[in-house]
């Protein structure tokens, strides 16, 4: 493998880390509203969390194709 192969697999699990990441902290942020500012139920909340973590992950997704 050279140093160019290794530097894009380096670059491609950073991206990967920041998609998760980005997913992660939208699906918590929404499911913390949903479940306690909003009070709503906890398969609501957790339907919203899901929802809401694969947008976010798509669009860290379009952002890191930039």
């Amino acid at each position: 493998m050279t140093r160019d192969e290794a530097d894009r697999r380096v670059g491609a699990m950073k991206n990967r880390r920041y998609m998760a990441l980005h997913a992660v902290v939208a699906a918590g942020f929404i499911f913390l509203l949903q479940r306690y500012a909003l009070s709503a139920s906890l398969e609501s909340s957790l339907l919203w969390a899901l929802t809401f973590g694969g947008c976010a992950a798509g669009l860290a997704y379009a952002q890191s194709n930039r």
